[in-house]
């Protein structure tokens, strides 16, 4: 009797968080690690600048929303199967993906990307990468900007999952150097001692980062997205939530 009266309570409870989540107007899906723009805290709470830029927004133009860190490419593959109405987690708004139907918010911070080695190292352009790997998150600008350098300066790409996975794979002497979003490198060798260093000179011309949908039946949210976000940077709120997250 116990075990029925608990798969009841159990059932219950299930459809009272459908239900919640029905009322919710937007599903967002955002990336795992990838600070300062998401990560979750010592106390298990999602964080950054793109966590709190969307909160901002919601309140702002007045709607509810779930965000889930579904990591880059799970969050773009819900997306486009319809499991998430949109994502935000440091997408470079880029031609080619306009072309292949992502639909974007206006930009909300312009970054570029850049070559990072092991700290020490001596190694001071792309020269030094012949023969050797690079590491780069899979899906990102960072690759694209490791690829379009691999033939002319004699490197292979590797990819990985996570930018985490991405620097390990240089700490550890697997590749000898990794590209990634230029304050992504630098928050992550700020804040987690990451032994390693930004080589200068490496950065590319960079693009801004906007929200993304990628039906034309979720432009609402994409509008409301602009409408807040113009808001808040008049206001000064997002002004605050980057000094907040990079001492700006």
């Amino acid at each position: 009797m116990k075990k029925i009266f608990a798969l009841l309570i159990a059932a219950a409870l299930l459809c009272a968080g459908m239900a919640l989540a029905e009322d919710v107007d937007y599903a967002i899906g955002t990336d795992t690690a990838f600070r300062p723009f998401e990560y979750t805290d010592e106390t298990g709470t999602l964080v950054g600048i793109d966590v709190e830029i969307l909160a901002a927004i919601a309140e702002d133009q007045g709607f509810t929303y779930t965000i889930e860190p579904l990591g880059w490419d799970a969050s773009i593959a819900a997306c486009q199967a319809g499991q998430k109405d949109g994502m935000i987690a440091g997408a470079s708004i880029t031609q080619e993906r306009k072309d292949s139907g992502w639909i974007f918010s206006d930009g909300y911070f312009t970054a570029n990307q850049s070559m990072a080695v092991a700290a020490g190292s001596d190694t001071t352009g792309f020269d030094a990468l012949s023969g050797k790997s690079v590491a780069v998150k899979i899906g990102t600008q960072s690759k694209d900007y490791a690829d379009s350098l691999a033939e002319q300066y004699g490197f292979t790409v590797t990819t990985f999952e996570s930018s985490p996975d991405v620097y390990q794979a240089v700490i550890s002497g697997t590749c000898a150097a990794c590209f990634d979003d230029t304050p992504i490198l630098a928050d992550y060798i700020k804040s987690n001692g990451v032994p390693l260093q930004i080589v200068d000179g490496t950065g590319n011309e960079g693009a801004e980062y906007g929200m993304a949908v990628f039906s034309a039946d979720k432009q609402d949210l994409i509008d409301k997205f602009n409408a807040g976000l113009a808001n808040i940077k008049a206001s000064g709120k997002y002004d605050e939530i980057i000094a907040k997250y990079m001492g700006e």
